[in-house]
């Protein structure tokens, strides 16, 4: 790597990580970036005009981005003087940032560059707010991988954000709000996040915020989860992107790999294509091929909301270590059926099973009615599954002929579908489990949702299959199809083909 800079500057970051306990690292949500994720990081903002070029790295933790982005900068640019502010909260860092600098000087020098490097050690986001800011709108670039850490509603750093009109709920968002406050008009940002604000009520504020000030240019995911900060065991979902200080809105390039270099696919797509004006919520929609792009057609021209339906999603009411003393291990004639997402087998709901949870709740107060659903058809999505597993969307249906003509309470890792608070009909609500099983929807849903989690207010912004054609669905097979089988029906019931 050009003469050693990365590779030096990764044996200082293998160095560092060492030095921290696994306890320390989660408490501050530091993970540093490998050298290959580095080089890709760096590899995505447009080259800066100006000189002299300059660059915030906010979290440097042991400088690895800011020596890739040196590296890049001299190599493009040798001509140009590059100032570099490398920022990072933890002293115990500050000697392993300090050598990365010096190594990042020593190396331009010896290319015949001018670079400097200027470590400070503090909180970024102290030095961002206030009066006194450092950092308004000074940058060219701004470099970052961002410790991940949630913040609580009344968190000094939350606090600190909603002054510059920022609802920053992770530290991730927060470091990316200051990014966009420190970066110049027409300044880049780039970043390696997590996936989860892409979509969801959680950043919601945060979302749209970030996407009235940045144009996204360049967007990155990685098919495996795994892949990114594989030294320290870290699963979380990632993705890098490059972003533009503009009210422009042009092209996004899209790609894809299994690791940090190998690009599997990529795309050049509309802007509108990944943020719709329409979308009032802005999720960001990630179409990595050709068949994500056909799926996003197919359930877009679908005729029908929820709302339209009649239909109404929400979570479980049951938060089970709140009601510890309504539970029973096995049903009594004394307690009414409880659901678990463990009880989903297969698109049926098996109750009761045994699993190690509760499958029977008590009545003691007249209050926990309030906790109970009222006998009939409910159509139930896990609210939580992983990347791996086959489908992201996983639903069951609830039904009295099977599982009892009685109220029944459901746990609040589910989804449930309802007629506004009543059970639901038999055939349509059957034909809407099915059409949850199916890839074309799975596919759809996986453009825009990065994390474990189904929210209901993701199944809400679904467009659906009219009340017609759902009967029809569900009016035709008894029991989930194998998915091949069940992908045919629903494709010819909406008269569209999508190749999984």
């Amino acid at each position: 790597m050009s003469d050693g800079l990365l590779a030096e500057a990764e044996w200082v970051r293998v160095e560092a990580t060492l030095g921290l306990t696994a306890d320390t690292q989660s408490a501050r949500g530091q993970f540093f970036t490998p050298e290959q994720a580095a080089v890709l990081i760096a590899s995505m903002p447009h080259l800066p005009f100006g000189d002299p070029i300059k660059v915030l790295d906010p979290g440097a933790g042991s400088g690895m981005l800011t020596a890739a982005i040196v590296e890049r900068l001299v190599s493009e640019a040798p001509s140009r003087k590059v100032e570099v502010r490398s920022v990072e909260v933890d002293a115990s860092l500050i000697p392993a940032l300090e050598r990365t600098a010096g190594l990042c000087r020593d190396w331009a020098y010896s290319h015949g560059a001018d670079v400097s490097v200027n470590v400070v050690q503090g909180d970024i986001i102290e030095h961002s707010t206030g009066l006194e800011s450092q950092l308004k709108e000074e940058f060219d670039v701004v470099v970052m991988n961002p410790p991940y850490l949630k913040l609580g509603a009344g968190s000094p750093q939350r606090r600190a954000l909603e002054s510059l009109g920022w609802d920053a709920p992770n530290l991730y968002a927060a470091f990316l709000a200051i990014g966009v406050e420190a970066l110049k008009p027409g300044g880049q940002l780039v970043a390696i996040t997590p996936r989860s604000f892409a979509n969801g009520p959680y950043f919601g504020q945060f979302r749209r915020k970030l996407l009235q000030q940045l144009a996204i240019n360049r967007l990155h995911t990685f098919e495996s989860r795994s892949t990114v900060f594989s030294d320290n065991g870290v699963l979380q979902e990632n993705i890098v992107f490059s972003a533009t200080k503009t009210r422009e809105r042009g092209p996004v390039l899209i790609t894809a790999s299994q690791d940090h270099l190998g690009t599997i696919t990529q795309r050049l797509v509309p802007y509108p294509e990944l943020v719709s004006p329409l979308d009032q919520q802005q999720f960001i929609r990630i179409m990595i091929d050709d068949n994500d792009a056909q799926a996003t057609t197919v359930i877009a021209a679908l005729p029908a909301t929820l709302n339209d339906l009649g239909l109404s999603v929400s979570t479980g009411r049951i938060v089970d270590f709140r009601v510890r003393e309504n539970l029973t291990a096995q049903p009594t004639p004394a307690c009414l059926p409880l659901v678990y997402p463990g009880n989903l087998r297969n698109g049926e709901v098996l109750w009761p099973r045994s699993m190690g949870k509760a499958q029977g709740f008590e009545i003691r107060r007249e209050e926990d009615h309030r906790a109970l659903m009222p006998e009939g058809c409910y159509v139930l999505v896990k609210r939580f599954s992983a990347k791996e597993e086959r489908r992201r969307i996983v639903a069951a249906m609830w039904t009295p002929e099977r599982n009892g003509n009685v109220p029944v309470a459901f746990e609040n890792h589910l989804n449930v579908f309802h007629t506004r608070g009543y059970g639901l009909d038999f055939d349509v609500g059957w034909g809407l489990c099915l059409w949850l099983n199916s890839t074309v929807v799975d596919r759809y849903f996986r453009t825009f949702s990065g994390h474990t989690q189904v929210n209901a207010t993701d199944l809400r912004s679904l467009r659906y299959p009219d009340a017609e054609t759902l009967r029809y669905l569900g009016q035709t097979v008894g029991t989930l199809p194998d998915q091949k089988e069940l992908d045919t029906l629903v494709d010819s019931v909406l008269g569209d083909k999508v190749t999984a």
